[in-house]
């Protein structure tokens, strides 16, 4: 028979002997810190360490160069210049800046911390654009990411890290020891650069990756790189020619900006799933090959409401068809647009309340359409819905549980530990939900008046990463981009009989200013007709 207070107390007994046992090695560990080290050693200390964050980096190279003497000699130029570089950045923000330099240091362990997480657990690479869907995701959007890997990532390799940069004692030394020290650095890294000049295309070649993992400089130099762009185009918006309305019949355009969405995975393009059982039944449906401008939303969406490409802001699709006109209605429950200019934004929540609808899911943005519509004063009418129906990590709560048709689904938020097949069964869902709410649009438009001209077209921002080779969401340059990341869905539907799409390859984002514009009986100095995916019957009199 278990005695439990003797068990309880030889339990008692080991867990002080524990908690001295942690506290004498944390004094000594602290003692260690708060001792005087020299401001060349350290700088050498975090250099080496930080070789923790750049293991993804060097696994790369290695697994990217051929089993060969250059091979080799590009590999070890990488871990020397990492050596050299991060050296050189730590001895020259410590040496400098002092105090401000140790908490600088700090903040990029952190930072180093939550990139490496993402590396390693979505295996994203952090780039300008990764840092764009940084900066517009939401707090509530963000929750999506935390795990108890994230928990432990952020404490042992950021702030534990920062806590001892912050808490050394630094010997500084003379102003002639630290010029000596900078010239040998850069001259390591100039003799390095000078042996690899052959290998400049194999850098050419790499070059993106090696910059989306390379630690701190991959989030630092991508974040002012995203500020600098964001700064460019979002100065004043440029007018675009005044546009001119060429018919006198009643026209309502819905565009649906979808999020994260792939054709590969929409039956409507031969997916062996079904997951587009309504919008299968529409005989009137054009199914459109398409591919994105962007991978990630941001720039998708701007690249479906502008004109051409363009680093330039000028007057984006509802811009300017209000200025012209048109009654302009934008329902959203995502970001990333550019400045919106027009009266009638609609955020999911506020349409949830207006019609007492759950907000939680897309459908809300679908509420009242119809009677909305119908309400306009003017003629021509342009509604954009922007989902963020397939948006991940946690794509299971994208979707009401009555469309939970593909099991089991993945509630894991850090997808390299997920089990693939549920976590494409949680997309799939997804997929089933946007069939529903498209097939509902539609239905929504088909009880208008036959008086009026009505259309929908959907296109998505981008695509999705589904552990395809290990890869996850979105947000890779497009050079290096996989397919499922770009390969978007395009479709159409219209109730006039006299118009239709044209026999088309396959189509872009840009081609939707255009073919709205057409639609809607408008034309400009800047209206492209190769842009334009509609062609017009000529009517009976």
């Amino acid at each position: 028979m278990v005695n439990f207070k003797e068990l309880g107390t030889t339990v008692s007994r080991y867990a002080k002997l524990a908690y001295d046992k942690a506290k004498e090695w944390i004094k000594r560990f602290w003692a260690l810190v708060r001792r005087p080290i020299d401001v060349t050693k350290l700088a050498l200390i975090l250099s080496i360490f930080t070789f923790i964050y750049n293991i993804p980096l060097i696994k790369m190279v290695v697994n990217s160069v051929d089993s060969d003497f250059n091979g080799f000699m590009i590999s070890t130029s990488v871990v020397i210049l990492l050596l050299v570089l991060n050296y050189l950045l730590y001895y020259i923000l410590l040496y400098c800046f002092r105090v401000v330099g140790k908490y600088l240091i700090a903040f990029t362990f952190i930072g180093n911390a939550i990139c490496l997480y993402f590396i390693n657990g979505y295996n994203t690479l952090i780039t300008m654009e990764m840092m764009g869907n940084v900066f517009n995701t939401r707090p509530s959007e963000a929750g999506g990411f935390f795990s108890l890997s994230a928990v432990l990532y952020f404490l042992i390799l950021g702030v534990i890290p920062a806590v001892c940069v912050v808490a050394t004692r630094i010997n500084y030394r003379s102003i002639w020891r630290f010029l000596i020290s900078l010239g040998v650095t850069l001259a390591i890294v100039c003799s390095t650069v000078v042996v690899n000049k052959h290998n400049i295309l194999w850098i050419d070649r790499h070059a993106p990756r090696i910059g989306g993992l390379a630690m701190p400089y991959s989030y630092t130099v991508n974040t002012i790189r995203y500020i600098h762009r964001m700064i460019l185009m979002n100065r004043k918006e440029k007018p675009l020619p005044d546009a001119t309305i060429t018919t006198d019949t009643r026209d309502v355009v819905v565009l649906v900006i979808g999020e994260s969405a792939r054709s590969a995975n929409f039956s409507l393009y031969g997916y062996k799933r079904c997951t587009n059982p309504m919008l299968e039944q529409e005989r009137e449906l054009i199914v459109l090959d398409a591919t994105s401008a962007y991978t990630y939303t941001t720039a998708g969406v701007k690249a479906i409401i502008d004109h051409k490409p363009t680093e330039e802001l000028y007057e984006i699709l509802p811009n300017y068809l209000y200025r012209n006109g048109v009654d302009v209605i934008w329902r959203t429950s995502n970001w990333g647009e550019p400045p919106l200019h027009i009266d009638k934004v609609y955020k999911r929540e506020d349409l949830g309340k207006r019609y007492g609808m759950d907000d939680d899911y897309d459908e809300t943005l679908i509420a009242g359409l119809a009677e909305e519509i119908l309400a306009s004063d003017e003629k021509k009418t342009l509604v954009v819905i922007h989902t963020s129906t397939s948006h991940g990590p946690e794509y299971f709560k994208r979707y009401p549980y009555e469309f939970e048709e593909f099991t089991p689904v993945c509630t894991e938020v850090e997808m390299s530990k997920a089990n693939r097949s549920e976590l494409i069964n949680a997309y799939d869902n997804t997929i089933l939900y946007t069939d529903y709410m498209l097939y509902t649009i539609i239905e929504e438009l088909r009880s208008l008046p036959d008086d009026m001209r009505r259309c929908m077209i959907f296109v998505s921002d981008h695509g999705e990463s589904l552990g395809e080779s290990g890869i996850y969401m979105h947000g890779l340059p497009l050079d290096i981009a996989p397919r499922e990341q770009y390969e978007i869905p395009f479709l159409v539907w219209n109730s006039d009989p006299y118009t239709h799409v044209k026999d088309i390859n396959s189509v872009g984002q840009y081609h939707v200013f255009h073919s709205v514009m057409s639609y809607l009986g408008m034309t400009s100095p800047i209206f492209n007709e190769d842009k334009n995916i509609f062609w017009y019957e000529e009517r009976p009199n």
